[in-house]
């Protein structure tokens, strides 16, 4: 087994004057080392086409997650959703991404534009078999992973944007190759890959969408574990046990509350060096402790946290908010959102005093409900999740 996974995001916007999006992006895990990823585009908009690309997705995603063969499911695909009597095409267009064992890539395309994929950071172009089931043509395709291989999927809105605007045509799927690989050489995680191609074709069209447009961005890399130190034990005997489980895990280690670093930087045998240096002015400046790769603040902090990842799960518009600054919010959202794979929770059940003031917010009063909270987040990116309580 391998130490690589996929990093998997994406965003869509609806047509203009519609509340549903008529693309549907489904993604099921059959296990730890195997996912099905299905982009579904349904026939105009609306509601008929978000009901079809839903119908579609879910039928795909849950037949190959049960092991079926491709072309099962696509002939009950075609069964299911017959082709437009009007337009004479098929009411819903699929892409199948399916990730086996992370080291193998199964891609199967109905009409959809092609997937663009990237290797080494430069475009690449990968082998395709031509099928015909049910009558249908299906493009089907077999890549050996590595490191750092990224794939786009996408609707028809993505080449349709800007279409008899700012190009005569549309943005051609070369053009569009061309303006991400720049992108992908940032290191930007998944689901900033595909918000930043879906913001860049909603201006192209002028933010007034003249289609359903979604991209859905893959994207392989090594697992990166990383470990959140989260408030004392209930039991002061407790202390060394939980710092030495705590400091013994591979990976970057983060500790979030003022108690806690103290705990941390005794068992250490080093000091808490506090900062008076507001980056923000709501939320409490960091600390250093050598050893430790970060030291925050606890409850405040980590209810920003949750609010950046709430974010980052919907619509990704703070993404600038926390990208780019240095307090302990956003330093967190950086480690989690975009470094780590595997995380790890260390959290005291102590009951902190200060936090019983029946005039704080209800989810101040129980920090359990923090790390539900962002655990709860955390797994909807695809992160997996471990939490030990002391």
């Amino acid at each position: 087994m391998n130490d690589l996974c996929a990093d998997i995001g994406y965003k869509s916007i609806n047509h203009i004057g519609e509340e549903l999006c008529g693309d549907h992006v489904d993604i099921i895990e059959e296990n730890d080392n195997s996912t099905v990823i299905v982009l579904a585009d349904g026939l105009g908009s609306g509601v008929k086409a978000s009901i079809l690309s839903t119908l579609t997705s879910k039928i795909i995603s849950t037949m190959m997650a049960a092991g079926l063969p491709i072309e099962e499911c696509v002939s009950t695909i075609a069964a299911t959703l017959p082709v437009c009597s009007v337009r004479g095409v098929a009411y819903s267009t699929f892409t199948i991404i399916h990730i086996q064992n992370n080291d193998t890539a199964e891609i199967i395309q109905y009409d959809n534009p092609q997937v663009i994929a990237y290797r080494d950071f430069d475009i690449y172009a990968y082998p395709k078999t031509e099928l015909n089931i049910g009558g249908k043509k299906i493009y089907k395709s077999i890549i050996k992973l590595q490191e750092d291989d990224v794939f786009i999927a996408m609707s028809d809105g993505c080449p349709h944007a800007g279409l008899g605007g700012r190009y005569n045509f549309g943005w051609k799927r070369e053009d569009i190759a061309d303006y991400m690989q720049a992108l992908i050489c940032g290191g930007y995680t998944a689901k900033n890959l595909s918000t930043m191609l879906v913001d860049e074709c909603d201006k192209l069209y002028g933010h007034k969408p003249g289609d359903d447009t979604t991209a859905c961005v893959v994207k392989i890399r090594k697992r990166e574990p990383m470990n959140i130190l989260f408030g004392p034990p209930s039991n002061r005997d407790d202390c060394d046990r939980m710092m030495s489980l705590f400091f013994s895990k591979k990976g970057k280690h983060i500790i979030c509350g003022g108690t806690t670093s103290s705990i941390a930087a005794k068992f250490l045998g080093k000091t808490v060096k506090a900062s008076l240096k507001f980056e923000r002015s709501d939320i409490p400046p960091i600390a250093e402790i050598e050893g430790v790769d970060l030291v925050t603040e606890g409850v405040i902090t980590m209810n920003r946290v949750i609010e950046y990842a709430k974010d980052y799960l919907g619509e990704n518009e703070l993404y600038e908010t926390w990208n780019f600054k240095k307090d302990g919010a956003s330093l967190i959202s950086r480690l989690l959102f975009e470094e780590a794979t595997d995380i790890n929770f260390y959290v005291g059940r102590a009951v902190n005093p200060a936090h019983q003031n029946p005039d704080l917010p209800i989810n101040f009063n129980i920090k359990m409900n923090l790390v539900e909270e962002l655990s709860a987040c955390l797994k909807k990116m695809g992160k997996r999740i471990k939490v030990s309580y002391f």
